[in-house]
């Protein structure tokens, strides 16, 4: 019998530069690029994968969208890009204090959308402890804020991605 199948949209959200592109790419690819290039709009990348739920196994066809980090942009096409999205990857730069300020207008902008789906607060660049501001106090306080879990990672390690 053929196992279930879900689709599921999954977006990650947070500023500019703190390496949205590069965890879609580690995931997708397992491959790392330490070049900046900003995205415009949206990219959308897709991954299936098979996990077991309940000693099933379903086949989920993911779609990612790595949203653009400026905020002007959120404002003017939230509709459109959140629309229909279940999951929220909310992503910080650990060398960047405002990088995780700025998260919660994220994820209100993408709540205000959608409703309340599942969010998950991200601290990329974990490699980078030398340059590291936000702690893992500061991290737990903002996810605590949106009921929501939390990790470090590294696109450049492939730490927890």
């Amino acid at each position: 019998m053929e196992p279930e199948r879900m689709k599921v949209k999954i977006c990650l959200v947070g500023e500019g530069a703190v390496g949205k592109t590069c965890l879609i790419r580690r995931f997708i690819h397992d491959q790392f690029d330490d070049r900046y290039i900003s995205t415009l709009g949206a990219k959308v990348s897709k991954k299936e994968l098979v996990v077991d739920a309940d000693g099933e196994q379903v086949n989920v066809d993911m779609t990612i969208w790595d949203i653009m980090g400026e905020k002007g942009f959120r404002e003017l096409l939230k509709e459109a890009y959140f629309h229909g999205a279940q999951g929220v990857l909310a992503v910080c730069d650990i060398t960047r204090t405002e990088t995780l300020t700025d998260l919660d207008e994220w994820v209100a902008a993408v709540v205000k959308v959608t409703g309340q789906i599942p969010v998950e607060f991200l601290a990329n660049k974990a490699d980078l402890k030398d340059q590291q501001v936000v702690t893992a106090e500061d991290l737990e306080s903002a996810a605590k804020t949106h009921d929501a879990p939390f990790l470090f990672t590294s696109a450049k390690t492939g730490e927890n991605v």
